[in-house]
């Protein structure tokens, strides 16, 4: 992608200090606008927006699809976080473009959050939309025989569930076989609920226990990507260690990646293409996807972003984490 670098990360810190000064006030702006600009994301991508996958407000989907496809893609479901309780999808375009210029056809739907609802609902939801992409994403070009699914956060949560716990696909009838999974920055072991955002979400679950991804784990779950910054201070990366060796344990396909002194935030912003300098996040999930059969041709070349130097970007990504409500889990094995 071309453009004036050093002037788009300008724009970027401004418009970021404007967020934290006066977000309260403003209504569409949210702490990823700064990372959908036009200088900030990935070109050469069509973008179908608001499209109903069920009946309901909160039940529409964004498709993203590389430009000049020649032959069928592969698909990735990409699903936020925001601690099941804030989100939208058009705060992730950073994320859609990026995936579909790597040449995935993209999907980032919405789901309903709490207070409106609380678990399983939201998976419930994700389940649906994984429905609607398997009966419609072919008119995008996409190939369901190769679907992936990726998630940050709580929409990492989200993610290893479906994988996980196959009821909620069959309870929607996904029949498309699941070929990997990418959970970044994800919550997997977090019972008991200290934190009160989390008891509200789950905490009249029947069995709470049976609601953590770890508990679930059997030798049929698909292989697993689990990515974390190691200095995380929202959700734990012993969250991501516990998970990875309970698969392990189960002889379940898992790669670990962990990004040395970053938080909780900064690996899914450096999906796009402006923070894309910072650690390799988006060429280690698609070469985790390849492994599984994303590109028998071969993997496109992703867009990548010359390595400008480190800014005053760092510290405002960190008081972006502070302001998290944190989900945390896996103290017990600290």
């Amino acid at each position: 992608m071309t453009r004036p670098l050093g002037s788009a990360l300008r724009l970027v810190i401004s418009l970021l200090t404007v967020f934290l000064a006066a977000a309260p006030a403003l209504a569409q702006v949210t702490i990823f606008s700064p990372f959908n600009i036009a200088e900030a994301v990935d070109q050469d991508v069509t973008k179908t927006a608001d499209i109903p996958y069920a009946d309901g407000s909160r039940k529409k989907l964004d498709v993203y699809q590389p430009k000049d496809m020649t032959e069928s893609a592969p698909v990735v479901m990409f699903i936020y976080g925001g601690s099941w309780r804030a989100g939208d999808k058009f705060e992730y375009e950073f994320a859609g473009r990026a995936l579909a210029a790597s040449g995935f056809v993209t999907v980032i739907a919405d789901y309903r959050l709490w207070p409106d609802v609380k678990y399983p609902d939201f998976l419930d939801d994700c389940a649906q939309a994984m429905r609607w992409i398997q009966d419609n994403i072919a008119s995008y070009g996409g190939d369901p025989k190769r679907f992936f699914i990726a998630g940050h956060s709580a929409g990492a949560y989200n993610a290893v569930m479906l994988g996980l716990d196959s009821s909620f696909r069959r309870d929607y009838g996904v029949t498309m076989p699941i070929r990997a999974v990418a959970g970044i920055s994800g919550p997997y072991n977090f019972y008991p609920f200290e934190y009160n955002e989390v008891r509200e979400t789950f905490g009249d679950a029947p069995n709470p226990e049976g609601t953590q991804p770890i508990n679930l784990v059997t030798s049929d779950a698909p292989p697993i990507l689990l990515a974390s910054g190691d200095s995380d201070p929202i959700v734990r990366v012993q969250n991501s260690l516990d998970l990875a060796n309970r698969l392990r344990a189960s002889g379940v396909w898992v790669t670990e990646k962990y990004y040395a002194g970053f938080g909780h935030l900064e690996p899914v912003v450096a999906l796009g293409a402006m923070m894309r300098f910072r650690m390799p996040i988006l060429n280690d999930v698609v070469e985790f996807f390849q492994t599984f059969g994303a590109f028998p041709s071969g993997t496109p070349r992703p867009v990548y972003t010359p390595d400008p130097p480190e800014t005053e970007m760092t510290a405002v990504l960190k008081e972006m984490d502070a302001v998290l409500a944190p989900i945390d889990g896996g103290r017990r094995n600290e």
